[in-house]
């Protein structure tokens, strides 16, 4: 199981925020490429970037730093926020980026999520980011009737490389993972899922790897850089 470090951009800086709060930041560096080396350095296997303000505001505010990363690291990279058009999505791709992560334009413009699939097949994830098990779109400020759930159902027809679970709830707040939601995603899905929100410890880890086959990774953020959870440790637990 991958263990990925979260590298969240704001306003050219790395930061992580209390559930998705935008007024709630931390911020832990002014040079994420920096971070993103250290992270390489430490033995991370992939990074997850996302454009908080991208995510917000539609379109990509902090592609400069984000290209910067690629650059700087030899591991994989996903980037997600703000990502709403197709020249996006090959902006990225050809420069570099692994994959992809579709949110808000994978609920609202299945269109989109279509030509992706069929253009950049296994390179395209979906975020499937809830708060009381809905989708929440926009950088997780509009709050949508579709249930993750019957979301994750209706991709089942896509070349997707996956979909990123996130319980909004609890991400940031380093209270360990909603496995409950975790366990009847990755019950549902035919595709791999990466578990996002609230690890805090190596036990948290085990509990995700032992949901199955089917989960592919964790995404990790807080955790890491507040010194609650080791990245060697949490290597350590996902082997």
């Amino acid at each position: 199981m991958l263990i990925i470090p979260a590298i969240d951009l704001k306003d050219g800086r790395c930061v992580r925020l209390r559930q998705g709060d935008l007024q709630a930041e931390t911020i832990y560096s002014d040079d994420p490429s920096s971070m993103a080396v250290q992270w390489e350095r430490r033995g991370a296997q992939m990074l997850h970037l996302v454009d908080l303000n991208g995510a917000v505001e539609g379109q990509p505010k902090n592609m400069a730093g984000i290209e910067a990363i690629v650059k700087a690291v030899s591991i994989p990279v996903q980037v997600g926020g703000g990502v709403r058009d197709l020249e996006i999505i090959r902006r990225y791709l050809d420069g570099g980026v692994r994959r992809v992560v579709l949110g808000t334009a994978a609920l609202r413009d299945r269109g989109l999520l279509e030509r992706a699939c069929s253009l950049y097949p296994s390179r395209i994830l979906v975020g499937l980011d809830a708060r009381n098990g809905k989708v929440a779109v926009q950088g997780w400020t509009s709050q949508s009737e579709t249930l993750a759930t019957d979301l994750l159902q209706s991709l089942a027809e896509f070349a997707l490389a996956g979909v990123i679970y996130t319980d909004i709830a609890r991400d940031g707040m380093l209270q360990g993972p909603n496995l409950a939601a975790l366990r009847e995603i990755a019950a549902r899905s035919s595709m791999p899922v990466i578990a996002s929100g609230g690890i805090t410890k190596a036990e948290d880890i085990q509990a995700i790897k032992s949901l199955g086959p089917r989960i592919e990774g964790a995404i990790v953020g807080k955790a890491l850089y507040d010194g609650k959870l080791d990245l060697k440790a949490a290597l350590a637990a996902a082997s």
